[in-house]
């Protein structure tokens, strides 16, 4: 038994040969939760940590069907209780829609206005939901500014060559952003799904033992070693058989960031499907003609044959 095995680190022993891999490419765990209670907190958790692009999506999506909502009671109850001549209901409900927004974004041309009192008791309902939803979409962006997120890029795959007088396997990461990254830590651990006493499969856990885990500061590029001598847990494995494992490398890289100054993570993982045999990694950063360093960031992943 390898001496850096590791007890079950939180994703749980039992698996299958079918399963999945246990961290995604973005840093999730790949998971899907059954039964799971939900609210307003997972909501708001929801829309802070998805992309902006889909984020702007639900809040154009949430205006719009509020405003059909509010357009549609507003023809129900009579265009003419708004300040608008009906003429047909296309021409009605475009005009009501325009109301609409204009309520719930308490603009108000003065145009149109509420006449009557069941106009105006939704109106004001419809100027209170406007407010709140703001403040709610106000909240959503000072939060996903906020959020501290790692400016962390990984090399697509991991790769085995020869190091030294063995071999050694290497991934590389880069600091995607000009911010200073202060005392930077990684933790490598390999899941590893093997055929246990009774003929079912478990995944066994061992912390790799890294080159070097830590360093002062990152601003450029980091490659990672693991080399394979006779206490790694990979020893025992062909170079051929290394790439049919069934397991995946977990990695966990935190360093504290001083523009959001606070202490920052990130997660990412390969399997042995990513790895690559007998490559090495191409330089990424070169001196130009003035002495300045020229950092490549399209090279991170690049590799060539030794």
């Amino acid at each position: 038994m390898a001496t850096n095995k590791v007890k079950d680190p939180g994703l749980g022993e039992s698996t299958v040969t079918s399963a999945k891999r246990i961290v995604n490419k973005d840093g999730s765990f790949n998971i899907k939760h059954l039964n799971r209670k939900s609210g307003i907190s997972a909501l708001y958790a929801y829309l802070v940590d998805i992309s902006w692009i889909r984020f702007f999506c639900f809040v154009f999506l949430a205006y719009f069907v509020l405003n059909i909502f509010f357009a549609t009671i507003y023809v129900i109850i009579g265009v003419e209780f708004i300040g608008v001549q009906p003429i047909s209901f296309l021409h009605d409900f475009v005009k009501a829609f325009f109301f609409s927004s204009q309520t719930v974004t308490t603009l108000g041309y003065g145009a149109m206005a509420p006449k009557g009192i069941l106009a105006g008791i939704v109106s004001s309902c419809h100027a209170l939901i406007g407010l709140l939803s703001f403040s709610f979409v106000t909240g959503l962006l000072y939060g996903r500014f906020s959020k501290p997120k790692a400016s962390i890029e990984f090399s697509n795959n991991i790769i085995y060559r020869d190091f030294n007088d063995g071999q050694a396997l290497m991934f590389r990461l880069i600091n995607s952003k000009t911010d200073v990254m202060i005392n930077p830590r990684i933790v490598v651990t390999l899941a590893i799904t093997e055929e246990d006493a009774t003929h079912g499969y478990k995944r066994n856990f061992y912390q790799l033992e890294l080159e070097r885990d830590h360093i002062t500061y990152l601003p450029t590029t980091w490659t990672l070693v693991h080399e394979i001598t006779e206490d790694s847990p990979l020893a025992k494995f062909s170079k051929e058989a290394l790439k049919t494992l069934n397991g995946e490398f977990l990695i966990m890289i935190t360093y504290y960031d001083e523009a959001f100054n606070e202490e920052v993570y990130k997660l990412h993982s390969y399997t042995f499907q990513e790895l690559l045999m007998d490559v090495t990694f191409e330089k990424a950063f070169y001196f130009d003609e003035e002495g300045y360093t020229i950092l490549d960031h399209r090279k991170l992943s690049n590799t060539e044959k030794l």
